[in-house]
């Protein structure tokens, strides 16, 4: 599998580090609510299709990149760095990615 980074063009995957589901919503840092931290922390899905995830380019440039990868035949529709995407994921009350 190919991914191209933004700044080093298109690498093997053995370059990248997964970094977890870029569709997950962080509780409240100050939030003493021990379920929605057991669900952030533990439950997955495991959807067939189109998936957002985080990746950093740890072999190259160690940018952050938010992929969007279908999860059935592995492609890659859309590659960013994860930075310019906090502005989006602040209105949304999620913590901004730090991009590299």
């Amino acid at each position: 599998m190919l991914i191209t980074c933004p700044y080093c063009g298109p690498r093997d995957l053995a370059e990248f580090a997964y970094q977890g589901d870029g569709n997950r919503t962080r509780p409240d840092p100050a939030s003493m609510d021990q379920d929605a931290w057991n669900a952030y922390v533990y439950d997955r899905h495991n959807p067939a299709g189109a998936h957002h995830e985080f990746w950093q380019h740890s072999g190259g440039c160690r940018a952050h990149l938010a992929v969007t990868r279908d999860t059935l035949t592995h492609a890659i529709t859309s590659v960013a760095f994860a930075r310019e995407l906090g502005h989006r994921r602040s209105l949304r009350r999620d913590r901004p990615e730090r991009g590299g």
